[in-house]
């Protein structure tokens, strides 16, 4: 009974949670639906809801509308100077193995930061120092989530290039974050923070999507 149970849990069997929350940490339904969002109390992984304010351009894109190379390059500026300032205040608060960030546009997940730390004590210190605080003039929403892997997480056709859904699609649409942009921050972090690479040996693998729109990785 008890092993039935943990298979299906957060499945499309399991008739009690709903599932896209268990993975995704978002549905379209909201708290009207039918099945329990399970809200752990303490988790690895933060979800600071709707942070990154998509400029227009951004927008287009997710509705797969054509864009000269000048504005994809613009957008794409932009979004790289946020994630390089979010990741580098997040990474005060402990060591981060992965951060993410959705390109969807439905009401539910745009702009939906997901930051996984190696503890929990580190994402429950991050909480606790964004509670209360603004970002782009708006309160940050920040709580734990069930996430765990986000490449389970992540739409598959979206990684091929072939999502029919667009921008609404219910499971994550990942910006790309070029692999150098990557290094570099890792190496800040523990060139700031050298305490975190001597307490933990393993690092996971960056699990952003390429979207073949945007530039290269350089």
């Amino acid at each position: 009974m008890a092993e039935n149970l943990a298979r299906i849990i957060g499945t499309e069997e399991d008739r009690v949670n709903c599932p896209f929350y268990w993975k995704i940490g978002a549905c379209r339904h909201g708290d009207q639906g039918s099945r329990a969002h399970y809200k752990p109390s303490a988790a690895q992984t933060l979800v600071i809801r709707h942070m990154y304010q998509n400029p227009p351009v951004a927008i287009a894109i997710a509705e797969g509308q054509m864009i000269s190379d000048e504005l994809l390059d613009k957008a794409a500026d932009h979004f790289e100077e946020f994630f390089e300032e979010v990741f580098l205040e997040l990474m005060k608060y402990g060591e981060i193995e992965d951060m993410v960030v959705c390109d969807n546009i439905g009401d539910h997940i745009i702009g939906n930061v997901y930051v996984k730390y190696r503890d929990e004590n580190s994402a429950g210190l991050a909480i606790s120092m964004l509670s209360g605080r603004f970002y782009g003039g708006k309160p940050i929403q920040c709580e734990y989530t069930p996430v765990t892997d986000f490449r389970e997480a992540r739409c598959r056709q979206f990684v091929d290039g072939q999502c029919r859904r667009g921008g609404y699609c219910n499971f994550m649409h990942i910006k790309h974050v070029p692999r150098s942009v990557r290094r570099k921050l890792n190496e800040r972090m523990y060139a700031e923070y050298p305490e975190y690479r001597r307490r933990s040996p393993r690092r996971s693998d960056c699990s952003a999507s390429p979207d073949k729109r945007r530039r290269q990785s350089s």
